[in-house]
C-alpha cells in the first residue's frame, strides 16, 4: 500500500537531510552496458563525483551545457508524441534538443518489448533528454543505466499531473513526498556517468517552490526544467503558464534552466527568454500541430499576433505529414503513435474534408500507402491550409538575449 503524506509539505526534509549526513550514498561501477558501447564513457566523463563543492557541480552543469552547444529551442517530453521520427522531423525545422516520451521506469527495466518499441534513437538524435517515471530509486537507476550511453542527460519525471500519474504514484504526485523526489535525483546524481535532469511543475506558493528547486539542485540535479503551472493547472488553454515564477527559479538556481508553458510561436520564444531569463523553453502542443514553429512558421490561428508581415511560408501540415511519415518508414514506431500526429497534423484540414477523416477512423490497420494515398486525395480536394512565415524578422538561435 502506498504511504500517505501531506500534501505539498517541506516539513519531512529536515529528517530526511540528517539521516543523509549519518549514512551517505556510496558510488557504484555502472553496469556493464559501458563497456558495451565504450564510446559512451568519452562522452561524459565523471559525473558520479558528488564530493564536489555545490559551486564545482554547478560549474560542471554549464560545462556540460555548453558541450552541448547552449540548446535553446527543444522538444518537450509527450506520452506517445516525441518519438523518434517526431524528433527528428522537429529538429530539421530548427530544434535542437528533444526529450523522449515519458518511459515507465519499471516497465522498461522488466519488458524487452517495451524497451525496443518505445525507446529509440539514432547518432544525429542529439542532444538527447531520456526521461523516466518512477518512484523507486534501484528501478529508476536500473532504467536509466540502459540509456545512459545513447543520451545526454537522464530525465525524472516530477511534473505529470494527470490521473494515471496519481494512481501509478510517480509526476507531479511525488510532490507530496520530497524525500523520496530527493533519494531518486540523488541515486542517479551518484551512479550515472551523464548528467541528471528533472522536469517539475511549480507549488502553489512561490517560496515552496523556490525551495524544491534548490532541494533538488543539491541532489545532483544539473539542469531544471520548470512548467510554470501547477499541478491541478491542467488545461494549459485555460491557465496561462507563469513566466514570473520561472524567473525566481532561474534566480534561486545555479544550474541551467528551462521554461516550458505559453509557447506558440517564435514571438512567444522570443519573449519568454527575455522574461525569464532562461536558458531554453520547450514546446509540446503546439509542435504537434506545427513541428517547423521553431524554424519561424505559424499556423493561421497565431498570425495575428504576429509583428510585421506575414506570408504564405510555401510549407503546410499535409507536407510536414509525408516527411513524418518517411521517417517512420526510416525509423519504425508503434502504429499508434503514427495515427496520433496523423489527426493532430491533418486536424483543421479533416474540420474541411470529414468523409477522409472517417476513413481514416474505419481503418482497424494502417499502412503508409493508405496514408499517402489519403493526403493526396486531401489535396485533391483543393484543401489547403498554410503556414505563415514573418518576412521582416528572422527568427535564430543567436538573434535571442543571451
Amino acid at each position: 500500500m502506498k504511504p500517505k503524506h501531506k500534501p505539498y509539505s517541506f516539513l519531512p526534509l529536515t529528517r530526511h537531510f540528517r539521516a543523509l549526513q549519518s549514512c551517505p550514498l556510496m558510488a557504484q561501477t555502472p553496469t556493464s552496458l559501458d563497456a558495451e558501447h565504450p564510446a559512451a564513457a568519452d562522452q561524459h566523463v565523471g559525473f558520479p563525483a558528488r564530493s564536489l563543492s555545490g559551486e564545482s557541480w554547478a560549474e560542471r552543469a554549464w560545462a556540460h551545457w555548453a558541450k552541448l552547444g547552449r540548446p535553446r529551442f527543444i522538444v518537450a517530453p509527450m506520452v506517445d508524441n516525441s518519438e523518434l521520427p517526431f524528433r527528428m522531423l522537429c529538429r530539421k525545422y530548427g530544434a535542437q534538443g528533444a526529450y523522449t516520451p515519458m518511459l515507465h521506469s519499471r516497465i522498461f527495466t522488466e519488458t524487452e518489448k517495451y524497451r525496443n518499441e518505445e525507446f529509440t534513437t539514432c547518432k544525429e538524435d542529439r542532444p538527447l533528454f531520456v526521461q523516466f517515471c518512477a518512484n523507486d530509486p534501484d528501478v529508476l537507476l536500473a532504467a536509466a543505466r540502459k540509456v545512459e550511453p545513447f543520451c545526454d542527460y537522464v530525465d525524472i519525471n516530477l511534473g505529470c499531473p494527470q490521473r494515471i500519474a496519481k494512481r501509478g504514484y510517480y509526476g507531479a504526485f511525488l510532490m507530496d513526498n520530497l524525500p523520496l523526489v530527493k533519494s531518486l535525483v540523488e541515486k542517479l546524481a551518484v551512479n550515472l556517468q551523464v548528467p541528471v535532469s528533472c522536469k517539475i511543475r511549480l507549488f502553489p506558493n512561490l517560496e515552496d517552490t523556490l525551495k524544491y528547486a534548490r532541494m533538488l539542485e543539491e541532489a545532483g540535479c544539473m539542469l531544471l526544467a520548470v512548467h510554470g503551472r501547477t499541478r491541478d493547472e491542467k488545461d494549459g488553454k485555460k491557465f496561462r503558464a507563469d513566466w514570473n515564477a520561472i524567473r525566481a527559479v532561474k534566480n534561486a538556481v545555479r544550474i541551467p534552466v528551462l521554461a516550458n508553458g505559453n509557447i506558440r510561436h517564435m514571438d512567444d520564444v522570443r519573449d519568454c527568454l527575455e522574461e525569464t531569463g532562461v536558458e531554453g523553453v520547450l514546446s509540446a502542443e503546439t509542435l504537434l500541430e506545427n513541428p517547423a514553429l521553431f524554424d519561424g512558421f505559424r499556423t493561421a490561428e497565431w498570425v495575428s499576433e504576429s509583428e510585421g508581415t506575414n506570408l504564405d511560408g510555401k510549407l503546410d501540415q499535409a507536407d510536414l505529414l509525408i516527411e513524418y511519415l518517411k521517417l517512420c518508414e526510416k525509423y519504425p514506431v508503434p502504429w499508434r503513435m503514427i495515427r496520433s500526429h496523423v489527426h493532430k497534423l491533418l486536424g483543421d484540414w479533416f474540420s474541411l474534408q470529414p468523409h477522409i477523416r472517417e476513413e481514416l477512423n474505419k481503418q482497424s490497420k494502417l499502412t503508409f500507402e493508405f496514408l499517402y494515398d489519403m493526403v493526396d486525395r486531401l489535396r485533391s480536394t483543393g484543401t489547403r491550409i498554410p503556414l505563415y512565415k514573418n518576412t521582416e524578422v528572422e527568427h535564430t538561435a543567436g538573434s535571442y538575449p543571451d
